[in-house]
């Protein structure tokens, strides 16, 4: 019920009532007049029931005519005469009810029925309106509303002209709606929303126009904006607090619809290339465009966004066809995805597919026809054919689940699950919104190593090897044994981190725990870093360099130590295992960039005793490569990342070291002094003979003045590219269906992931087949280029050739197919999502056909550019958007069905969509 009230409005009730009033009708006897008025269905004494209307009767009329009719004389002097309501309203221009009127004291109230029948008999004043009242529940409470509430209508554009207009509490927001579009004469064709204005002046929007007054807390004087949408999609009080979409010069440009680019708003690019590709799907474009979401907006799903995520992406779709745009900033869109996914707060980059997955879910759930969502208790198939189970499940996902992303994307497969002990078979179908297809992966993968010699003239050399991805590191030593001549069992594979080894490996370790950012480095030894009771092997022994620093304490004698330059792994003969004999060994293998001291400079230092060596002895003494021993596996600790290696060098220290540090007093000039510290580099103190044997790792100490003399850092850091440097494995293009078969192939679970056999009653690795039973209108193949491990992650650059028309998955659908129909299994391509760059940063683009032209677009941000069907395949396609042929609508021009330009990817309903049997 609604009535606007005003002078030329009041005159028009008033007219209408009287049109409205009926013929006088022959009037019965006092006793059934009675009967009918009091008692019985029609009379006063009816319960009241919500929706039905009641009307009021002026008290003192009422009386007269009980005095009437009980006084039994219709020619007695009490006949009431026409009912005259005069004495309930404040005027007789506007017609509007006396405030505060009591039922009992002023006024009664009398079913419709029973109103006809007193107007029938005895009519009503010339030019009075009845006053009719619905009846409305009230907290579970049946109640006449007797005055009805009272709104100020105001256009948007224009807030000084209200109009006042009456409503039921019962009455719903859209007949609010309906009567400002009635009063402010808006065109049928135009979009219009209502907002309110609360009790502290701020307007708040009535999104759910199916909800009454009273849910909706309207209360009478308030004022109710009514908004109408501008050509260019946009709202008007958008615009006043977001950056304009248009600029001056643009006013009055007019494009192709759908033709309109996205702005960055800072790392949005992800955003961007997937509302591109939503935006030139046919059937859910034209959806939203005409207005049928606004029927099907779910305000109390507790699994959606109250309709406003939906809301959100119905004015961008409105905005980007509206064709006024060359492009849009989409920043309210991007601020309602933000608040209700916290993910994608901020400018970070993100991956379109995730964007996507929650746009389709948050639109379905915001658009679900289903209200309430039953129970429904999933059923394995338990040896029923096929169609029956399909049938089943599909039927039990519609009872959940209804909207136009599910009629649009959601298809069915069907998944096989066979336990390895029992043979247990679990058939079950699951609805699917895309399809994530693994692309077939190089079992190869190239590693960057150092290699560094043990003859000391030779510089670290720098291979690329190519290795098995799921090899150890072994492969790695035979790989780069190949390359060097080097016999791999002459190889320590070591991860160098921070001037330290981070982490040795054994050889069966492996290679996935190599990172493609890490600096490994292959030395050559002759010996094993654990000896063999009794061998006579070479030791290998770790070595670090350390720089000494003055650093201030109370007693100004602290001195602290740096690491420098690149760790060593030396061989050292069991007969040299002295200070001395290592000190010699240093000497030799750093000589390509320590400078020995000459005669003079020996001078200068302390003079020698008994013991030195002279520069003849010495170089005798001093050790070449050696080839003895082999290397022998043990086990090292692994290290964190915080504290290096952590694993001891089963280096031991024999009664031939009788001190942690060498040399233990001044005997002649030397470049370093040598001290046993622990796997980081520390411990550069004094220990017992207990904690010795963990003291495992020397360390070269230098004096910064001898480290500036003696040690050439250029030289030091020094290396030579070997020839496979810049080596690129070569990928061969694959086929999508390839990567379909993939998906459909079967497999084994993951220990991760075990599933439970109802059977043996235990977690089963079971084997796993997926095959696609029913297929949606549009197909989303996302693929999986995106590649991640424990230690490793990357993407995947294969070029996948993928059909732009006539994908054929009539091979891959199990379901018995209709032959007349082979449509139903035919797809068009109609959109692409593209990622360039690599896992850590990339950009996103969108090629995508405009539905109305058949003309493929260029989608970069807010840039837009035509393009040739010839450019749409390449190595950044990640995610495929294809329409099934069956929905595909030719345009009329002669010759539409053989040009493929003039393909448009609009959509008529075939009647054997998703029919599951």
């Amino acid at each position: 019920m609604a009535a606007v009230t005003g002078d030329p409005a009041a005159a028009a009730v008033a007219a209408a009532a009287e049109d409205r009033e009926p013929q006088r009708e022959e009037m019965p006897g006092l006793d059934d007049q009675w009967n009918q008025i009091e008692n019985g269905e029609s009379g006063r004494e009816r319960p009241l029931r919500a929706g039905e209307s009641w009307f009021l009767v002026e008290q003192r009329w009422y009386k007269q005519w009980e005095v009437y009719v009980q006084g039994g004389d219709q020619d007695a002097s009490t006949f009431p005469g026409c009912i005259n309501n005069a004495e309930l309203f404040e005027d007789q221009i506007n017609w509007c009810l006396k405030e505060e009127l009591m039922e009992g004291e002023d006024y009664v109230l009398l079913p419709a029925a029973a109103w006809h029948y007193l107007v029938s008999w005895y009519g009503l004043e010339h030019g009075q309106p009845p006053i009719e009242r619905k009846v409305i529940e009230l907290y579970s409470i049946p109640k006449v509303e007797v005055y009805p509430v009272k709104l100020l209508l105001v256009q948007h554009g224009d807030m000084d002209s209200a109009l006042t207009a009456q409503f039921s509490l019962a009455d719903s927001v859209d007949l609010v709606l309906r009567t400002a579009r009635e009063q402010f004469l808006v065109d049928p064709q135009e979009d219009t929303r209502l907002w309110v204005k609360n009790s502290e002046g701020c307007l708040d929007r009535l999104c759910n126009t199916h909800v009454t007054l009273l849910d909706a807390a309207l209360e009478s004087g308030q004022l109710v904006i009514m908004e109408t949408r501008n050509k260019d999609g946009s709202w008007p009080s958008t615009q006043l607090h977001v950056i304009s979409n248009m600029s001056e010069e643009d006013e009055d440009f007019q494009g192709q619809p759908g033709i309109c680019g996205l702005t960055n708003l800072g790392n949005t690019c992800f955003m961007n290339s997937a509302l591109q590709c939503l935006s030139n799907v046919p059937q859910l474009t034209e959806y939203f465009l005409d207005n049928r979401y606004l029927e099907e907006l779910n305000f109390c799903n507790p699994l959606g966004m109250r309709g406003e995520l939906a809301e959100a992406y119905a004015d961008l779709v409105k905005q980007t066809w509206s064709g006024c745009h060359r492009s849009i900033v989409p920043n309210v869109f991007k601020n309602k995805v933000s608040h209700f996914a916290s993910q994608f707060l901020g400018c970070q980059q993100h991956d379109s597919q995730e964007l996507l997955s929650f746009l389709l879910d948050g639109l379905h759930e915001d658009l679900n026809r289903v209200k309430k969502k039953e129970y429904v208790e999933l059923c394995d198939a338990a040896g029923r054919p096929d169609q029956e189970v399909a049938q089943e499940a599909w039927q039990n996902h519609k009872r959940r689940n209804d909207s136009v992303i599910v009629d649009t994307f959601h298809g069915l497969f069907k998944s096989t699950l066979v336990c390895p002990d029992c043979g247990n078979v679990s058939v079950n179908f699951n609805p699917f919104c895309y399809l994530s297809v693994p692309l077939p992966v190089c079992h190869k993968r190239v590693l960057e190593v150092f290699f560094v010699p043990m003859d000391p003239r030779c510089k670290p050399e720098q291979h690329q090897v190519v290795v098995p991805k799921k090899g150890s590191i072994s492969d790695l030593c035979v790989a780069l044994s190949k390359h060097t001549g080097i016999a791999a069992d002459k190889m320590i594979v070591a991860d160098v981190f921070s001037h330290r080894f981070y982490k040795l490996y054994q050889l069966e370790d492996p290679l996935s725990g190599i990172l493609d950012c890490d600096d490994i480095f292959v030395y050559e030894v002759s010996g094993q870093i654990e000896p063999i009771k009794g061998s006579k092997d070479d030791i290998v022994v770790p070595v670090y360099l350390r720089e000494r620093t003055p650093a201030q304490d109370y007693s100004n004698s602290y001195y602290g130590l740096i690491l420098f330059g690149h760790p060593l792994l030396v061989s050292v003969p069991q007969n040299r295992l002295t200070w001395e004999g290592l000190y010699n060994i240093l000497m030799y293998r750093l000589s390509r960039y320590v400078t020995k001291p000459t005669s003079d400079e020996e001078d200068d230092g302390e003079e020698k005793g008994e013991d030195d060596i002279s520069d003849e002895e010495e170089k005798d003494q001093m050790p070449g490569p050696s080839t003895r021993g082999n290397l022998r596996d043990s086990e090292r600790e692994q290290a964190g990342p915080s504290s290096g290696a952590t694993g001891t060098c089963p280096f031991l220290l024999d009664s031939r070291f009788h001190t942690s540090h060498w040399p233990p007093k001044r005997r002649c000039k030397q470049l370093f002094t040598l001290q046993t510290v622990n796997s980081n580099g520390t411990s550069d103190r004094t220990t017992s003979s207990e904690e010795l044997s963990t003291q495992s790792y020397i360390a070269m100490d230098w004096e910064p003045e001898m480290k500036r003399r003696y040690y050439d850092e250029v030289e030091a850091e020094g290396y030579v590219k070997h020839e496979c440097v810049g080596y690129v494995l070569k990928k061969a293009p694959v086929q999508l269906q390839e990567c379909i078969k993939l998906f459909t192939t079967m497999e084994t679970l993951e220990k991760e992931n075990p599933w439970y056999c109802s059977s043996c009653k235990q977690h089963q690795l079971a084997t796993k087949k997926l095959d696609l039973w029913m297929l949606p209108e549009i197909l989303i193949i996302h693929l999986k280029r995106f590649s991640f491990s424990k230690f490793s992650h990357e993407k995947l650059d294969t070029l996948v050739h993928f059909p732009i028309r006539d994908l054929d998955f009539s091979e891959f659908v199990i379901k018995p197919q209709n032959e007349s129909a082979p449509e139903l299994y035919k797809y068009d391509l109609i959109a692409v999502s593209n990622h360039y760059g690599d896992i850590h940063d990339g950009h996103y683009t969108t090629f995508a056909c405009n539905k109305d032209s058949g003309q493929w677009h260029y989608f970069d941000d807010n840039s837009v550019s035509p393009m040739n069907e010839n450019q749409i395949e390449s190595k950044a396609a990640y995610i495929l958007f294809y329409q099934r042929q069956d929905m595909v609508r030719h345009q009329s021009q002669p010759g539409s069905s053989s040009d493929p330009a003039s393909t448009a990817c609009g959509s008529t309903l075939n009647p054997e969509f998703m029919d599951v049997n």
